[in-house]
C-alpha cells in the first residue's frame, strides 16, 4: 500500500497540471482564457452562479485532476482568484491527498465563491482545505455523465464541472492552494 501512494505522490509531482505556455504572459494567458471558458459553462448549467459570483467579494477558477487508487488519492491543478473590488489576480497551484475508497482519474474545473473577504484572503494566504468529497464520472468531452458533491467548510461555495474521466470514489482528501511565485 506505501509504495502505491509514493507511485501516486511521485506521479503529481513529475507529470503536474501546469498551465500551458512558454513565458509567464502565455501561462497567464491560457489560465484567463480557461477562466473564460469554465465560467460561459458554468453559466450554461447554473445561470444562478453569475449572480452569485458578480454579488461575492471575490471568487476562484482552477482546473484539476484528481487519481483514486483503492484507499488513496492525490491531485493536482492551477488557476486564479478574482478580487472583484480591486481587480486583481492571484495566479494560484493546488495539490492535494488523501485517502479513502475509490478508483479512476478525474480532469475537472471547480469554481469558488467566497461570500466573505476575509475568507478570500485567507485562501489565497494560507490556502489549506480539508473536505470530504464523492462522487462518479464517467465522461468523455460531451458524452457521458458526472454526479458529484463536495463540502467545503467556512463561507465557500464550489461548483464543480468534470470535463473528463472515469471514477467512482468517496474520500476525506485534504489540499493546499498556494500562490504561483512565478506568476504572481
Amino acid at each position: 500500500m506505501r509504495s502505491i501512494v509514493l507511485t501516486l505522490i511521485t506521479a503529481v509531482f513529475l507529470t503536474g497540471c501546469l498551465a500551458a505556455g512558454d513565458t509567464t504572459e502565455d501561462k497567464r494567458r491560457n489560465i484567463q482564457n480557461m477562466r473564460k471558458e469554465v465560467l460561459a459553462d458554468l453559466y450554461r448549467v447554473h445561470p444562478e452562479a453569475q449572480e452569485e459570483i458578480r454579488s461575492a467579494p471575490g471568487y476562484a477558477v482552477f482546473s484539476n485532476w484528481n487519481a483514486y487508487l483503492i484507499f488513496a488519492s492525490v491531485g493536482q491543478g492551477y488557476g486564479v482568484v478574482v478580487d472583484n473590488v480591486s481587480g486583481a489576480n492571484t495566479y494560484m497551484g493546488m495539490g492535494a491527498l488523501g485517502g479513502g475508497i475509490g478508483a479512476g482519474v478525474k480532469d475537472y474545473r471547480a469554481v469558488y465563491i467566497f461570500r466573505q473577504r476575509h475568507i478570500m484572503e485567507r485562501f489565497i494566504d494560507q490556502g489549506v482545505n480539508i473536505g470530504g468529497n464523492a462522487d462518479a464520472a464517467a465522461k468523455a468531452s460531451t458524452q457521458g455523465k458526472a454526479y458529484g458533491g463536495e463540502l467545503l467548510m467556512d463561507g465557500i461555495k464550489v461548483y464543480q464541472l468534470t470535463e473528463s474521466g472515469i471514477a467512482l470514489q468517496a474520500t476525506v482528501q485534504g489540499t493546499k492552494f498556494y500562490k504561483d511565485p512565478n506568476l504572481n
